[in-house]
């Protein structure tokens, strides 16, 4: 099947260079554990590895390395069949840029084409036609009372992701419900505390087969098939230029939470799009340290990262591979030194026993945790918390750590301790509406009520640390400049693994087993 152009694929077919130094970083690492994760990191993260991306050979691979190096660590396996992997069935739904278009109907008879994936993009589903030709219009926030008269058109809203204000699934289930054929969400260029990036990689979504299949049902026995799109500001312009509407000030009126108009836009939008369907699958990679203590050896300490990433996509600034190298080749590396680590002695050995967990599709929905926390081969009932190390961007000096659920249990307790002693500050997350909680893989465990953490580098408002953390998303989150070759403070980074070790020592080896707080939503309710 073709997924990708010629070119590209004899790109990813072609072995990759052997560079000249292997190691060309190492005069900005000062000491050997750091410089060991680094190398680690080279190599899951080179060019040679393509982006690891979810169900690909290059995926299996990184795989590979991973599994051979919590061998050589003396970790027990942990997967499917007494081996080291874990098979997660998926099914992915893709629209090739070839033969997909998107174009614009003028009242006055002319055409004009939107860019796919740098104008205006597409969620795959099971749901979704070929093919679609409708009349514009505007409903504001898309709350169900903006959706009279809307049947056989093209909803367009602005895609909010304020709270208070109808999100991405209740905006489409409006429209959907209406009547309307398809929905375009308009990016909010005025939350700048995740900026909308373009272009795309490429519109694909994968899913756990189950859903595929459940989803594939849904199309069957739906008489209304339905296209979710999203476009940015600068194509919203485009859109609006013949219906007399400032898009700019509606703009504004949208990023402000302002009461926005409802009106037909002066156009009709027809879309063509190539999708393509097939099964896949890709392993989570599981190993297992037991237990010094017979008492508490029965108890695990989930330590875990993903370790898919993009692969290849759109091209920004000639550069078509999406390495994934912070996001999250890193901390997959992290899992391994801690390994290590423990094997030379150089940390104590855990009281409870470890389970390593380096899951894949995180990147495509959290598939690989999702599937793990219902099908694992350790029943989940002796699952003692979840650390998870993702969304880690060690960019400027660790001062302050923002702690995901920090309170919902007393892992939040434990991790300030050990921060305590680091001159580290733990914080809850300042900024809830980006949802960090629940787009990384310590959700699942919450939702099974394990106790769970993850941590992201914080900053205090102001300074130069968020203006780093701010350009990184800018111009590197889910994009190949996430690579090798970028800005890193390696002191710092240094910092957090001193930190992440010390960690999951705590939890490992205090006699208590973590425990939610009795409010908590995540707590087992009796």
């Amino acid at each position: 099947m073709r997924w990708v152009s010629l070119a590209v694929a004899l790109l990813a077919s072609a072995p990759p260079p052997v560079p000249a130094d292997p190691h060309p970083r190492d005069a900005e690492i000062h000491d050997a554990d750091t410089r060991a994760w680094w190398h680690t990191t080279e190599a899951l993260s080179n060019d040679g590895m393509q982006g690891r991306d979810t169900g690909s050979s290059a995926y299996r691979r990184a795989a590979d390395y991973v599994a051979a190096n919590f061998k050589a660590a003396g970790l027990a396996p942990a997967g499917d069949g007494g081996g080291y992997f874990q098979t997660v069935p998926m099914h992915e739904i893709a629209v090739s840029e070839e033969n997909t278009s998107f174009t614009l109907l003028r009242a006055n008879g002319a055409e004009q084409a939107l860019e796919f994936l740098r104008q205006i993009t597409v969620a795959p589903s099971a749901a979704m036609p070929a093919q679609v030709e409708a009349s514009l219009t505007f409903r504001g926030y898309c709350g169900k009372e903006a959706m009279a008269d809307v049947r056989g058109k093209i909803v367009v809203c602005f895609g909010t992701q304020r709270a208070g204000l109808p999100g991405g699934a209740a905006r489409a289930a409006n429209a959907h419900e209406a009547g309307a054929l398809a929905l375009i969400n308009v990016d909010d260029p005025y939350f700048t505390i995740e900026p909308p990036r373009w272009p795309y990689a490429y519109a694909r979504s994968v899913a756990l087969r189950t859903q595929a299949t459940a989803g594939a049902r849904k199309q069957a026995n739906d008489a209304s098939p339905f296209i979710a799109m999203r476009i940015s500001a600068e194509a919203f312009k485009v859109l609006l230029e013949d219906s007399g509407k400032d898009a700019a000030a509606i703009l504004e009126l949208g990023g402000g939470k302002q009461p926005l108009p409802n009106f037909d836009i002066a156009a009709k939008l027809r879309v063509r799009l190539h999708v393509l369907q097939r099964d896949i699958s890709s392993p989570n990679v599981l190993a297992v340290l037991p237990g010094a203590n017979a008492a508490l050896a029965q108890q695990y300490v989930v330590v875990s990262a993903h370790l898919d990433g993009y692969g290849f996509g759109s091209p920004v600034a000639g550069d078509n591979l999406y390495n994934g190298t912070l996001d999250d080749a890193a901390y997959v590396a992290l899992l391994i030194q801690l390994a290590r680590n423990i094997k030379s002695h150089s940390l104590a050995a855990p009281k409870r026993s470890i389970l390593f967990a380096a899951f894949t599709g995180e990147e495509k929905g959290l598939l690989g945790s999702n599937w793990f926390v219902a099908h694992s081969n350790i029943p989940v009932q002796q699952f003692a918390a979840n650390v998870n190390l993702d969304q880690l961007r060690p960019l400027f000096p660790l001062k302050i750590l923002t702690a995901e659920a920090v309170g919902e249990s007393d892992l939040g307790d434990i991790a300030r301790g050990v921060a305590a002693g680091m001159g580290i500050d733990i914080r809850p997350d300042a900024e809830p509406e980006r949802n960090l909680l629940r787009r990384a893989d310590q959700y699942p465990f919450l939702t099974i009520h394990v106790p769970a953490i993850s941590f992201v580098f914080g900053y205090d408002p102001g300074t130069d640390a968020e203006r780093r953390y701010r350009e990184w998303y800018q111009v590197r989150y889910h994009r190949p400049q996430d690579d090798l070759t970028q800005p890193i403070d390696f002191a710092a980074a240094a910092q957090f693994n001193r930190f992440f070790y010390n960690l999951v020592g705590a939890i490992a080896s205090r006699g208590a087993r973590p425990a939610f707080y009795p409010d908590s939503p995540f707590a087992t309710k009796n």
